[in-house]
């Protein structure tokens, strides 16, 4: 856990329990640390002006009337936010439209009631009437991948019906409506590569994992793209 989690969640555990103080103990077994370390984290919100009463041995208490600032968005941002939720919804794969509507709800349970309906009601949609679950499952299996830096291996189809096996180091994934590309570096091209997901089939995530390599990263790829985009330009 990142310290700035660990530190909204000891806040929150302090929120919860406002009557009775909470130990140090019971905090640093809930927050998986040692005593120390919710010592020090007590100590350091307190110099940051967390109003955090008690002290080592006896347990804390968070004084009533303090509160983490609430979220908040203007109806443009709420707008903003409802697109981009929608458009995963309709275009990435299942686990991720599943983490954007739970996204909309939590954002949704902490806006005040006038902000609340600009969500349900607001008229930005992004409606998918083509991608299959085969796509999905392949974006899907890739963000895996990217993640978890493993090369794949696959067939792919170009825009000329040519057929070819690949195997490549996936960089990065692209929604160019109305369809997904995969930014790689090939094995067989010894190049920086996009494929459409749509012409891409027999996609298998390999065990065999690839490092980074100065000439074969995401950043390289960008400065890839910016250097084609300028000869397309000089055309």
């Amino acid at each position: 856990m990142r310290r700035a989690d660990r530190l909204f969640q000891l806040i929150q555990r302090l929120r919860r329990r406002r009557a009775t103080p909470v130990t140090a103990a019971l905090l640093a077994e809930q927050l998986g640390v040692t005593p120390r370390t919710v010592y020090r984290d007590v100590r350091d919100l307190v110099a940051s002006g967390v109003p955090i009463r008690g002290e080592a041995g006896v347990g804390y208490v968070l004084a009533r009337g303090f509160d983490l600032p609430p979220l908040m968005f203007d109806e443009n941002e709420i707008e903003a936010l409802v697109l981009g939720a929608r458009v995963v919804q309709g275009f990435a794969d299942e686990a991720l439209a599943a983490a954007a509507e739970d996204l909309l709800a939590k954002v949704e349970a902490v806006l005040p009631a006038h902000l609340r309906r600009r969500i349900s009601e607001s008229a930005l949609h992004a409606l998918n009437f083509r991608e299959s679950e085969t796509e999905r499952a392949t974006l899907g299996a890739l963000r895996g991948a990217i993640r978890e830096q493993r090369k794949v291996a696959f067939a792919y189809q170009d825009r000329k019906s040519s057929r070819s096996r690949r195997t490549v180091r996936p960089l990065g994934l692209f929604y160019l409506g109305p369809v997904w590309q995969l930014g790689a570096w090939c094995e067989l091209r010894q190049g920086f590569r996009n494929f459409r997901l749509d012409r891409l089939t027999e996609l298998a995530v390999t065990g065999e994992r690839f490092l980074v390599e100065p000439g074969r990263t995401l950043a390289d790829l960008f400065e890839h793209y910016r250097r084609e985009a300028e000869r397309e330009g000089r055309r």
